[in-house]
């Protein structure tokens, strides 16, 4: 039955019974604990969150994988943000005009790409080779490599022929779709759109055709595609450059050290066989969890989830991560070379978001850098002037140790050596005179203001419902987490940047001119 055929059906049978969560009784109570959310898991592992919402007959819906670039090892970095973009090309029965006829290029396409890995390890270690080798060989193998990436891209041009490009898209566009999109971090991979209500088992049978019968068509173009997205984001910026390498030198052996885009020589590597294996084995119904908020009745949802996602593999959990504890041989330093304007990066290695003094570090980030009237705007920007902007941040992810970073960038006169000074010395002055208790109570009614307009957008309490319940097992630890924010108090803000931002844990990255003096 074709895709769109079935997806129109309903099917019969009992619905899956709604379990509605139950809320805490303490007082005060964040407002969001009282939405009517329902959480079940289907009997694969799959978590569904549904919210249903009066008003615009839409629905937010949005996927999250707990898989991110954290869980790709060395030499295949980029795997998980590769997967992103492959996993809107389709199906055998979504963006083809003849499967049979395309699957055989495919294949020819893979061939050809392993042959040509084969001949690029031929010729690296001919090069690492101590014996002198006739010029002859790199010629021969040079002229190889050049055949081979011709017949890549003339076998992947020919199944081209059978491709109806970007067909999931049109599909849901036809259908009223906005903001149809993905992205991949260093935790989880997220799919989102919003859809008229009534094309909600459309959706599903979609989305369950992706997960279940994806083909990767112009796996090299896309692939590609990626590594110009990492020449922009990284290997051409100087903020990308200055950023990886801030990671690095934070740590020897650690998770968030790898960067999600991947670098540019394993993405060259990258096969559609390992992509392939990778969404098998970890892309399952057990690491899914599926938001869905609006126009939408819960046991409707409930039973839609069972009959199109019910057959989804559960998968592998993903790789378990045991990285080492925060090196303790601080502070550490690396400098990048570039032509442009010099950058300045400091960060601390401050624990994941679930350790107790997370809260007090998220407000000491909004304290220091958030708006005109924060510490080091203050401070930096507007008197000594030695900056043009700074911005501080935690991350890269939250569930393992992380960096509170900040981002400088020097106005000159100014050296880099100057604005660290200041920026050090502003830190150390903020730390021991404590924080101004009026300046905390402005970030905590921000607080309180964005939690009143996220309870506004269905698309934001979607995404939101997603990540505490993948993170947490509860949809409601992410309206607790504010809460926790809105009770911290000056003098705890103050203990956890005492206890954290020390020269042991620094961690300073320059980004300077070539010969630029030090």
């Amino acid at each position: 039955m074709p895709l769109l055929a079935l997806a129109a059906s309903v099917g019969s049978g009992a619905p899956a019974r709604a379990q509605v969560a139950e809320v805490d009784a303490a007082a005060p109570r964040p407002p969001g604990l009282d939405l009517p959310v329902v959480q079940d898991t289907l009997d694969n592992g799959l978590q569904l969150v549904v919210l249903p919402r009066p008003g615009a007959p839409t629905v937010s819906l949005v996927v999250r994988f707990g898989v991110g670039g954290m869980h790709e090892t060395p030499g295949s970095t980029g795997i998980v943000h590769l997967l992103e973009h492959m996993l809107f090309k389709g199906s055998t029965r979504v963006g083809t005009l003849d499967p049979r006829a395309e699957r055989p290029l495919l294949a020819a396409t893979d061939a050809a790409h392993d042959s040509l890995l084969a001949i690029l390890d031929r010729r690296r270690a001919a090069r690492e080779e101590t014996v002198q080798r006739p010029p002859e060989t790199d010629t021969l193998l040079a002229t190889e490599v050049r055949r081979l990436d011709a017949r890549i891209d003339a076998l992947e041009d020919s199944a081209r022929a059978f491709v109806v490009a970007n067909e999931f898209d049109r599909i849901l566009s036809g259908w009223g779709a906005r903001g149809l999109n993905a992205t991949t971090s260093n935790e989880a991979t997220t799919y989102f759109v919003e859809l008229p209500a009534n094309r909600l088992e459309g959706w599903f049978a979609l989305e369950a055709d992706r997960w279940l019968d994806p083909v990767f068509r112009e796996f090299h173009t896309e692939r590609d595609v990626v590594m110009e997205e990492r020449r922009l984001r990284v290997d051409t910026s100087p903020g990308g450059l200055l950023y990886e390498a801030h990671l690095a030198a934070a740590w020897d052996d650690h998770p968030y050290r790898q960067p999600v885009i991947g670098t540019m020589a394993d993405l060259r590597r990258l096969t559609r066989a390992e992509v392939r294996a990778y969404r098998e084995r970890y892309y399952g119904a057990r690491n899914a969890v599926v938001a869905i908020v609006g126009a939408v009745e819960p046991e409707e949802a409930l039973r839609l989830a069972e009959r199109w996602f019910g057959p989804v593999p559960a998968g592998d959990p993903p790789p378990a991560l045991t990285p080492p504890p925060p090196p303790t041989d601080g502070p550490r330093r690396v400098e990048v070379e570039w032509d442009a304007s010099p950058l300045l990066r400091v960060g601390w290695h401050v624990p994941s978001a679930d350790h107790p003094d997370a809260p007090a570090l998220q407000l000491l980030a909004a304290l220091l850098t958030g708006g005109r009237t924060s510490v080091l705007f203050r401070s930096l920007v507007e008197g000594s002037g030695v900056a043009t902007g700074v911005l501080a941040s935690l991350g890269p992810g939250e569930s393992l140790d992380r960096l509170l970073s900040i981002d400088l960038t020097p106005r000159e006169p100014a050296t880099i050596e100057e604005a660290e000074a200041a920026l050090l010395d502003a830190i150390d002055r903020a730390i021991e005179e404590g924080i101004d208790p009026e300046a905390l109570e402005r970030v905590q009614a921000q607080l309180a203001a964005s939690e009143v307009r996220r309870l506004r957008s269905s698309f934001g309490l979607a995404l939101q419902l997603a990540e505490a319940t993948a993170r947490f097992g509860d949809w409601r630890e992410g309206f607790r987490s504010t809460a926790r924010l809105r009770a911290v108090g000056p003098e705890e803000i103050r203990a956890a940047a005492a206890r954290w931002l020390t020269p042991s844990g620094r961690v300073t990255a320059v980004l300077r001119r070539p010969g630029e003096a030090r």
